[in-house]
């Protein structure tokens, strides 16, 4: 139930962050007891995102009921196409993704909570605090400081998480991303196209290009540190726009942090009596970028290990169910220097469409 204050001084569990992770992992620590859902953004939330769900998001989702048409927009599906775009090569892939609208698929997921999770919207944690016993959240609602305890505290609040950085673990370097909305003047392929170009500088990571009904996503990706990446964006929609003369004027934009997962380290499963679930804890591909599978997937896993045994053991139970998730992205970031490099992206252009698709089904 969303409510306006938290109604009470101590929790089983606190989830920190209500996008997919936070509400799956609500959702089944809530078996243990009582959860104090936080939400620093105002409801429903919005978080900037492609929107899109591919097989393993999908296969996770099952369980809890169908996804609503209302929240899919046109086209239905996309698929996933490589583009190198100085080159001219395209080589379209099977992993095919349903097309959502992010902030009505967040608000969904929240219809799911079972009754004694309180939903709580401009609650930002401020600082976490532990002891052998207990968990202490310092929180800010609405202008005024209250502090909550609980059993074991779960953060799910993103990238730059505030969880963690209470840890004392190190914080992640994350990339910069831009995403405009611009006005579809035509029909576009349904595809989500994976664009590199090489003349935007050294600082520019890929874009990428997706149909979303009326309007099209055209977001770009830049390492860390990068100098004024508006004008990079701004660069990178004339180029663009010179060859899809569909795209036409931009209705908006939007900046957000995407981790930059390069080190075995920038996983970090939490500490003590505090999990960290999504992105808060570096589940997210290093090579794509794709966040909400891993979300789901981590964020189940805290809520189940919160609510099957003792809560001192949580974390323990935490990082066993999530090995196979942690080798999946140290797999991936084995290859990232790969991938990312000059001769990487040459070479992909060389290799047959059928195994770039059998490829990226992995990324």
């Amino acid at each position: 139930m969303t409510h306006a204050m938290p109604i009470s001084e101590r929790y089983t569990t606190i989830v920190a962050g209500a996008g997919p992770a936070g509400v799956l992992a609500a959702y089944h620590a809530a078996a243990k007891g009582p959860v104090l859902l936080a939400e620093s953004m105002s409801l429903p939330r919005y978080k900037s995102c492609g929107g899109m769900l591919h097989h393993h998001t999908l296969r996770t989702l099952s369980q809890y009921g169908e996804i609503p048409e209302d929240i899919v927009l046109s086209p239905r599906t996309v698929r996933f196409r490589y583009h190198d775009w100085d080159r001219r090569v395209l080589k379209p892939t099977d992993l095919e993704f349903l097309n959502v609208d992010r902030a009505r698929f967040d608000e969904w997921l929240t219809t799911l909570l079972p009754s004694n999770v309180e939903l709580v919207g401009n609650c930002t944690l401020r600082d976490v605090t532990q002891d052998g016993d207990s968990v202490r959240a310092s929180l800010r609602v609405d202008g005024a400081d209250i502090d909550v305890t609980c059993d074991n505290l779960i953060g799910a609040d993103g990238g730059r998480s505030q969880v963690r950085r209470s840890l004392g673990v190190a914080s992640t370097a994350t990339y910069v991303t831009l995403q405009d909305f611009v006005k579809l003047e035509g029909p576009i392929e349904p595809y989500f196209d994976c664009i590199y170009m090489r003349d935007i500088g050294d600082e520019y990571a890929y874009s990428y290009v997706v149909p979303k009904g009326d309007v099209a996503i055209v977001g770009s990706v830049y390492y860390p540190r990068t100098k004024r990446p508006w004008e990079k964006q701004d660069l990178t929609l004339d180029i663009l726009r010179s060859a899809l003369p569909e795209l036409g004027e931009s209705v908006s934009r939007e900046a957000a942090a995407a981790l930059y997962l390069r080190s075995r380290a920038d996983v970090v499963p939490g500490k003590g009596r505090v999990l960290l679930t999504g992105e808060a804890g570096g589940f997210m591909s290093p090579s794509s970028g794709e966040g909400i599978s891993y979300a789901v997937n981590s964020g189940r896993l805290a809520g189940l290990a919160v609510a099957q045994g003792d809560a001192a053991d949580a974390l323990a139970a935490y990082t066993s169910l999530t090995a196979d998730i942690r080798a999946n992205l140290f797999r991936k970031m084995r290859w990232l220097p790969v991938m990312e490099s000059a001769v990487g992206k040459v070479v992909a252009g060389f290799v047959p469409t059928p195994i770039v698709s059998k490829v990226t089904q992995g990324l």
